[in-house]
């Protein structure tokens, strides 16, 4: 037996939010299932979470066993350089979100190269722009990284019409 319980969520405002790295690692599919949305791993969700805010952030960057980004401590996360958008390839150590996909999706047909690739911390510093997708927050901008400042640019803001778009027809 299951319960499913469903409630109406608006889409947040894209006000955005800021970001830096964290020291914990996101655990292996050997120990934990790393691939999907399990309640084991918000513990550790949370340590990244509460160290980005001590920091004076609202979320951390986060690396996998390897030291490869793997998404952010609570969503997805993508980087644009030079209007081509990069994202973690799925490689079983993060939660390949329906957002997510869906979101690749959209800017892929919307003529807007996406690559899954490995990405490194340093990928991350010389983006163009940063965003996240979630469940909750659907597509949101980050505005900063560490103490560089990011703009809510023009591939953001299309992956997040394309998806209102989307969500809406």
């Amino acid at each position: 037996d299951f319960a499913l319980c469903l409630e109406e969520m608006p889409m947040v405002a894209p006000k955005g939010f800021t970001i830096t790295t964290t020291r914990f690692r996101r655990p292996t599919l050997d120990v934990m299932p790393v691939n999907a949305k399990a309640a084991c791993l918000y513990a550790n969700n949370a340590r990244m979470v509460r160290e980005a805010q001590a920091k004076g952030h609202g979320n951390a960057l986060c690396c996998d066993a390897n030291g490869n980004v793997a998404e952010l401590a609570t969503s997805n996360v993508f980087m644009v350089r030079d209007n081509e958008v990069f994202t973690p390839q799925p490689n079983g150590t993060f939660l390949n979100g329906i957002t997510r996909q869906r979101v690749i999706s959209l800017l892929r047909g919307a003529g807007v190269a996406v690559h899954e690739v490995t990405l490194t911390i340093e990928d991350f510093r010389s983006a163009d722009e940063i965003f996240s997708t979630g469940n909750i927050s659907k597509v949101v901008p980050v505005i900063g990284f560490d103490d560089r400042s990011l703009p809510y640019g023009p591939i953001t803001r299309k992956a997040r019409q394309l998806y209102w778009d989307w969500a809406h027809a």
